[in-house]
């Protein structure tokens, strides 16, 4: 489902019923443009609950223009509401990306700050974290 902007999401349960998100975490920062895509979203909720702390999302979907401001893959998970990127400064890196894998996050970018999970197809960049 695409929102023009993440204040049009109606406040019910059947169009959000994430427990541990806003719509405005995931919306394009710069639009507040939101693509809600329920398989990832459920994903995402559950990676939030096992982790039982709180997860600061950095960038989740993105426009067009905001993808190419951020230097982003031209077809990018981002602008499908398939993607995110989570912080990990001052959180277990290792243990937020083994529960999304362990929930079915296949895409996998690693970053000192953040990483980027994706339910693309099987792959990872970046510098993986040491064990």
């Amino acid at each position: 489902m695409r929102y023009e902007h993440w204040r049009k999401v109606p406040e019910t349960f059947a169009a959000w019923p994430y427990k541990f998100f806003k719509p405005s975490e995931l919306a394009d920062r710069r639009t507040g443009e939101l693509i809600v895509n329920h398989k990832f979203m459920d994903r995402l909720d559950l990676v939030r609950s096992l982790y039982a702390r709180p997860l600061t999302i950095s960038s989740g979907t993105r426009s067009a223009y905001s993808n190419a401001l951020a230097g982003g893959a031209p077809r990018s998970f981002h602008l499908f509401g398939l993607a995110c990127d989570i912080s990990v400064i001052n959180q277990d890196k290792r243990l937020i990306q083994r529960l999304a894998a362990d929930q079915g996050f296949t895409g996998f970018g690693y970053y000192r700050s953040w990483l980027h999970i994706d339910l693309g197809s099987p792959r990872s960049w970046g510098v993986k974290w040491n064990a």
